[in-house]
């Protein structure tokens, strides 16, 4: 029997109109000053004016600064930090996807901090929490408020790495489906897809354990049923609801678990060619679920249970194909494009790929199916051609 543990954020709300818990939480917390984080895309969208108003309603002074990337290198990340640093601010407030919610992770540990980021991609552990952080994830997919990862891009090496440090959990999380209500259909299948992966993958992972199984069920479950639905009717409020559970569920995964080999093969192609990470992952995620079949059969057949209980009485091995059927209609109607050819990936591109790929050991390694160079390359051919 191995040991597992789980460690979510400590305080969680949901629901159409959660978002006004803002106020509550800042005046229980005596907070006086806010740092906000958030981007461009957020405040054009008109999504920051609401959660600021709040802030007013609190009573607390404000800072909004943004995030300079939506792939965010570590070089981008000090540059936010540079500003973290230089603002009074008594907690840390993230309005945004995953990586404006990475950045807020890493400004909780980073604000007046003796150490960098590029200390904490040789050193995660040395991270201490030195502000208490709130998360509302704009897009139903990352799981990054849920989680205590940070993806940031090494560009001198065309590759992003993970910094995983529990001190980076989140204190608050609001899910609240009202900031997803407009949220454009691209986003909506890629960041989709990209929670969907993390379900599927902790799952398969050589750490599941029952605390992640529990939730990369229920995760999956609620992605698979209302992926379609979400992407083809803008207006189905309760299928973005589901997403947004969903997606919170396979973060909640990604602590107790880990992600696998379809995430460690995206990290080069958002690295080096800056591709989307729900893309990148989309793009690869049947095909190395295929190559994982034989040694997931188990976990993909109580995946296909959970979805499709009226295949009960099915083998394992027709219930794993169900889900990689399932992976590869959900990537089909939401349109995102199956190989890499329109992002300018080349052939010539192949080794450096595969050489990149085989060095994220901290997710290949959780991989039930070992995982060789020769591997990499083939998987990388069918998306290449």
């Amino acid at each position: 029997m191995k040991n597992y543990q789980l460690k979510i954020p400590g305080n969680l709300f949901g629901g159409a109109g959660s978002l006004a818990k803002t106020a509550d939480i800042l005046q229980k917390e005596g907070v006086k000053s806010v740092i906000v984080i958030t981007d461009e895309g957020i405040r054009n969208a008109g999504l920051l004016e609401t959660v600021l108003a709040a802030v007013e309603r609190a009573g607390c002074a404000y800072a909004v600064l943004e995030n300079p990337a939506p792939e965010p290198s570590y070089l981008d990340v000090e540059t936010v930090i540079k500003n973290v640093d230089a603002t009074e601010g008594d907690i840390i407030l993230a309005v945004g996807g995953g990586s404006v919610m990475d950045v807020a992770k890493l400004a909780s540990v980073l604000k007046n901090a003796p150490y960098t980021v590029k200390d904490l991609l040789e050193t995660p552990e040395i991270a201490v929490k030195k502000r208490k952080a709130i998360m509302i994830p704009t897009t139903c997919g990352t799981g990054s408020e849920a989680t205590c990862n940070a993806i940031v891009g090494i560009p001198e090496q065309g590759i992003k790495v993970g910094i995983v440090n529990q001190e980076m959990i989140p204190d608050y999380v609001i899910l609240d489906p009202e900031m997803i209500a407009k949220l454009p259909k691209s986003i909506v299948a890629a960041t989709g897809v990209d929670a969907l992966a993390h379900c599927v993958e902790c799952l398969t992972s050589k750490k599941a354990n029952p605390f992640s199984d529990l939730y990369a069920l229920a995760g999956g479950k609620l992605i698979f049923e209302n992926l379609r639905a979400a992407y083809q009717n803008p207006e189905d409020k309760r299928a973005k609801e589901n997403m947004l559970l969903g997606a919170f569920y396979g973060g909640v995964a990604i602590t107790a678990s880990g992600t696998t080999a379809v995430h460690a093969l995206s990290y080069p192609l958002g690295g080096k060619f800056h591709i989307p990470h729900g893309v990148s992952n989309a793009i690869l995620f049947a095909h190395v679920m295929e190559f994982n079949k034989d040694a997931c059969l188990e976990p993909l057949a109580r995946m296909c249970d959970a979805i499709r209980p009226d295949l009960a009485k099915c083998p394992p091995s027709e219930k794993a194909d169900v889900i990689i059927r399932e992976i590869a209609d959900i990537v089909k109607i939401t349109e995102i494009p199956v190989n890499l050819a329109q992002y300018g990936v080349k052939l010539s591109d192949l080794d450096f790929l595969v050489d990149a790929g085989s060095k994220v050991k901290r997710l290949l390694d959780n991989n039930l199916k070992p995982v060789t160079r020769l591997d990499i390359e083939r998987i990388y051919r069918k998306v290449l051609l």
